[in-house]
């Protein structure tokens, strides 16, 4: 325990506050990513309300660098050729000054990627292509490309709304105080002051904040945000509670075992970060093209400058390597550095407009390259809440006796599987059974008993069964079940369990008729209730019974079997998935889930409709084949102008025309990822 401990009285209220800081992250592209956050790693935080300051801040650099590059160009042609030196020199620094404020970064990133044997990516060809225009008397151009490719990155960050949030927000699945046994008063304090051996209230509604064992009340705890498990875990004495654990029905009393900082709470934490850390970064596909378009301009400028002066008698070095340079200019990826993140904006935007976000555009190619989708269960396939799936009564019973008798031994019982029953009563229009006054009781752990018309009734697990000596058949599970027991007759058993989603078959179809491979299910939950979901949602590969270490481990080893064949998507929803969308290809959390999963996704879906992740995927792969349509189309007239520059029969301007109707060309076929 600290050496300082702040104590209150108990109001009643829980207090909880809301803690979440977010910071922003470039998505624009894999190299800029890397330069953003050593360039920018003090200023990325975004407040969630308009403009980050980082993003007003580039916003003024580029309005004063086209500032200066006006100013320049004002200078140049406002002068006679007679007071022309004073006026070159002072446009050439006014020129050098716009550009450097426009692409000092795209500067300093390629040349820390030289540095680290990284030569041919579009940073480097962006920055020689510019030096060259500079050098050959095209320094607008040198500061138009610069600015096109800060513009085209501002409205890719735009459309990805916000970026990954920071790990810290998790914390929020802990409370912010725990109620302590101090001097024969309950008083309250911070989680981290509880230590090993303080006693802790935890009442109705309210999560445990530190890992213990129930001492004293008799009720259940709701454990699907830590284990998926749906059906409620009974506690008692003796019970073991973890952090996270949210109490229902009762007030129970928990001796703590382990200080907050060791709970299972805090490993969660531990291990959406070092997930975070693995995580492989998702390269974009420009980047990927840039990988082989670089070095062949490059090598094909050092042949225009070199070869001829050497191979042909009488050809001059100077005009040849003036071509050269020509060439680089007509080269530079404008076109691309516009058109590419606008594809991105749109397919970001137009996924958004369906209630689909995903945050940022290295996710769109993660989720283009899927070829595995993994599940959780509870929240994520199936609705997560209760019902009654079957009524199987023994001879000489009916189905109105055995609901009957559960529904009248339930009554007083506010268990999530008692509403269930309850609630498949009422559905049938028939009053319900009531108990006979003062008899209805619940056993800790095993069930309810109560007399109906003289007659006990029993309501509960096998357990029950066994404790009043009720003969019957045991049988393995298929399920959650109650057994009912009638004036010490077995009546049978109603099973009781979560229902598929309406379109969660269809998701599942959805996905194979996309062409993935591979599918699977990882939870929490017991083999019966996996394999029942299973069956129904058509996946064969399924993982139950796993707290989230196990997840994620079983999730690193999906990984490793698929690593070439595709990325690994996994779809989730509560705290016990957020290490495993962390670690992900591409995490894709239902917007209802709980608030670790959605901060640690990089894909939320609004509505929680599993078929959105084949949309997703789908539209993922429209929005891939729309920027490569415009990296086609943009080579395929350079590749024009870069023939005609080389023999000499393309001047620069007639390249930058060309090379301006592409990119704008290129921006009108990206819209169509909107639609």
């Amino acid at each position: 325990m600290s050496a300082v401990m702040e104590t209150k009285p108990v109001t009643g209220d829980d207090g909880t506050c809301a803690r979440g800081d977010s910071d922003a992250c470039c998505a624009a592209c894999a190299a800029h990513e890397r330069a953003r956050a050593e360039a920018f790693s003090g200023d990325a935080e975004s407040h969630g309300h308009g403009l980050s300051a980082a993003a007003k801040r580039e916003i003024a650099t580029l309005a004063a660098s086209a500032a200066l590059a006006i100013a320049g160009y004002v200078v140049q042609a406002a002068f006679t050729e007679a007071a022309a030196g004073p006026a070159r020199w002072t446009a050439l620094a006014l020129f050098a000054a716009a550009y450097l404020l426009a692409g000092y970064d795209v500067l300093g990133s390629a040349a820390r990627n030289i540095a680290r044997g990284k030569v041919f990516d579009e940073l480097f060809l962006m920055s020689i292509a510019s030096l060259g225009a500079f050098a050959i008397g095209a320094m607008e151009e040198a500061i138009g490309v610069m600015i096109f490719y800060k513009v085209g990155e501002m409205l890719q960050e735009g459309a990805a709304d916000k970026s990954r949030s920071s790990i810290r927000s998790l914390l929020a699945m802990r409370p912010d105080k725990a109620r302590v046994r101090r001097g024969g008063d309950w008083v309250e304090c911070r989680p981290e002051d509880v230590a090993p051996g303080d006693l802790v209230l935890v009442r109705p509604g309210e999560r445990v904040p530190v890992d213990g064992v129930v001492t004293d009340g008799a009720g259940a705890f709701d454990t699907s945000s830590m284990t998926g498990e749906s059906a409620p875990r009974p506690a008692g004495p003796g019970a073991e509670a973890l952090s996270g654990f949210i109490a229902v029905e009762a007030a129970l009393t928990i001796r703590a075992e382990r200080a907050a900082s060791e709970s299972s709470a805090a490993r969660v934490v531990e291990l959406v970060e070092n997930a975070s850390k693995a995580k492989a970064r998702t390269e974009l596909f420009i980047t990927r093209f840039a990988r082989w378009y670089t070095p062949a301009v490059v090598v094909g400028a050092l042949l225009v400058a070199f070869a001829p002066p050497l191979l042909v008698p009488g050809q001059r070095l100077a005009d040849w390597a003036y071509r050269a340079l020509v060439m680089l200019v007509i080269s530079c990826p404008c076109a691309f550095v516009i058109s590419v993140p606008l594809g991105y904006f749109g397919g970001l935007g137009g996924a958004a407009r369906r209630g689909i976000l995903i945050k940022g555009a290295s996710v769109l190619d993660a989720l283009a390259d899927a070829g595995t989708v993994v599940f959780d269960k509870t929240g994520t396939l199936t609705d997560g809440s209760f019902s009654v799936r079957e009524i199987a009564p023994e001879d000489g019973f009916s189905e109105e006796d055995l609901l009957g008798g559960a529904v009248a031994a339930e009554t007083h019982s506010n268990h999530p599987l008692a509403t269930a029953i309850r609630e498949a009563w009422e559905s049938t229009g028939r009053p319900r059974p009531a108990c006979d006054d003062g008899s209805y009781a619940e056993i800790p752990g095993h069930g309810a008993v109560a007399s109906v018309g003289g007659s006990e009734v029993l309501a509960g697990g096998d357990r029950l069964l066994h404790l009043r000596g009720v003969p019957h058949e045991c049988r393995p599970a298929t399920g959650t079940e109650i057994h009912v027991a009638i004036a010490g007759r077995y009546a049978g058993r109603i099973g009781v369990g979560d229902s598929l989603k309406p379109s969660g078959r269809a998701a599942l179809d959805g996905l194979r008729s996309l062409g993935v491979r591979r599918l699977a299910m990882l939870t929490g939950d017991s083999a019966a209730s996996a394999e029942r979901v299973a069956a129904e949602a058509g996946i064969d590969e399924v993982h139950h019974g796993l707290l989230p270490a196990d997840k994620l481990e079983r999730l690193e080893a999906i990984l490793g079997q698929e690593k070439g064949r595709g990325s690994v998507v996994f779809v989730g929803d509560g705290v016990n998935d957020a290490p495993v969308l962390a670690r992900a290809d591409a995490g894709i959390a239902m917007g209802g889930g709980s608030d670790a999963a959605v901060e640690s996704a990089d894909v939320v879906l609004i509505g929680g409709d599993p078929s959105r992740v084949a949309e997703a995927i789908s539209r993922a792969r429209r929005t891939r084949r729309i920027v490569a349509q415009n990296i086609a189309f943009a080579l395929g007239v350079k590749l024009a102008f870069l023939g005609l520059g080389a023999v000499g029969l393309a001047a620069m301007w007639e390249a930058v025309i060309a090379d301006v109707g592409v990119a704008l060309l290129a921006v009108l076929n990206s819209t169509r990822a909107l639609k």
